[in-house]
């Protein structure tokens, strides 16, 4: 045995340490060579090592026994001495059971269980996005059967302790390996876990203390929501199994695009077309809101791209209060179409403007030539 290292050297520790010391040592180490986190070629051989060191110095007897005699135990036999040569124990599932909340012991399969989440995804119009709405959804979801109120047995009768298992839900299982016996644990394959046996089953959920149920659920949607926003509602998912908890429902709203607005966080956006007479002179327009026509004064000589903004007429914030902008952007829309009377008075006008017109164009291509040059 002289190969074989002190457990308190490989749990770090002196020969003084606490239980508590033991099993917060034990945690680290266990988490650092665990082989499905550590990938180095000897983390399984060490992982073995710190549980070996673990079961010998958490156990109150077999700590006394080792600190008297080390790993030569005379009452251990002579292949073997502690820890069994690898012996895994529980398996690695009291390890997680230990890491996530079980505190190192075996899982009762008895134990409230939490039902599983739901997810729905739910459609509505842009402006119901805006606004929010109020709607009745039917969802199809599993839930405690009314008849034997989950426990899968008959009325008048309930189910028996699994024989095999004895109600604990795991069978385990012996081998002899080249580092030693490996001790696992599997679900019963006679009670499938459940540590139950029922001999007359539900006529209702046929013993499967569930039933299938179309659900309708009323749902609030406030206003501001986004295209892919998620609402949750507790308790609105699966029900529980033996007495646990329901799961959630989860709601994915999507939003249909609008002919007219555009969305950007919130603010809105939009396109408002004007003729080159009230750009050039100026005009005031009736513009559509999300809730109203307001009015809005374009000034004289207004080019096309200008944005102008109406406060406060945006989506309201979903945290926080107010609302965001509109932003209007005009278009100026050249005439396709002509009259005889309109080209005359169009020639007219450029003829007059031409002098002005032409000192802008020269004004912009000596811009560009600057441009080109690095000037």
């Amino acid at each position: 045995m002289a190969d074989k290292r002190d457990y308190y050297d490989v749990l770090g520790l002196g020969k003084d340490a606490s239980e508590d010391e033991v099993k917060k040592a034990y945690r680290k180490l266990a988490r650092q060579y665990h082989p499905d986190v550590n990938k180095a070629s000897d983390a399984e051989t060490k992982f073995k090592e710190v549980k070996e060191a673990y079961d010998v110095l958490s156990d109150g007897q077999q700590r006394a026994r080792y600190d008297q005699y080390g790993h030569m135990d005379p009452n251990q036999g002579m292949g073997g001495g502690f820890g069994g040569g690898g012996d895994f124990g529980g398996g690695l599932g009291d390890i997680f059971d230990m890491f996530f909340g079980g505190g190192g012991g075996r899982r009762d399969p008895n134990a409230p269980q939490r039902g599983s989440d739901l997810q729905y995804t739910m459609t509505i119009e842009f402006k119901e996005a805006v606004f929010g709405k109020e709607s009745d959804i039917t969802i199809p979801r599993t839930e405690t059967c009314d008849t034997c109120f989950g426990s899968g047995a008959k009325p008048g009768t309930k189910p028996d302790t699994c024989n095999v298992c004895k109600g604990s839900g795991q069978q385990e299982f012996v081998q002899n390996t080249p580092l030693g016996q490996m001790r696992n644990r599997r679900p019963c394959s006679h009670c499938s876990g459940t540590g139950k046996i029922i001999k007359e089953k539900c006529n209702t959920c046929s013993g499967a203390g569930k039933v299938k149920k179309q659900r309708k659920i009323h749902v609030r949607i406030p206003g501001g929501v986004d295209d892919g926003a998620q609402l949750r509602m507790t308790g609105e998912g699966e029900g529980g199994h033996r007495g646990g908890p329901a799961g959630d429902l989860y709601i994915i709203i999507r939003v249909k695009p609008h002919d007219f607005f555009v969305r950007e966080n919130d603010d809105i956006l939009c396109e408002i077309p004007l003729t080159f007479t009230q750009a050039a002179l100026g005009d005031e327009i009736e513009i559509p809101t999300l809730s109203e026509k307001v009015k809005l004064k374009i000034p004289a000589g207004t080019q096309t791209g200008t944005f102008f903004r109406l406060k406060g007429k945006g989506v309201p914030r979903l945290r926080g209060t107010g609302q965001g902008d509109q932003h209007v952007r005009v278009i100026v829309v050249t005439p396709s179409k002509l009259s005889d009377e309109q080209k005359d008075l169009l020639r007219q006008f450029s003829s007059h403007d031409g002098a002005h017109t032409h000192e802008q164009e020269q004004s912009f291509f000596d811009r560009m030539k600057r441009a080109f040059r690095g000037d």
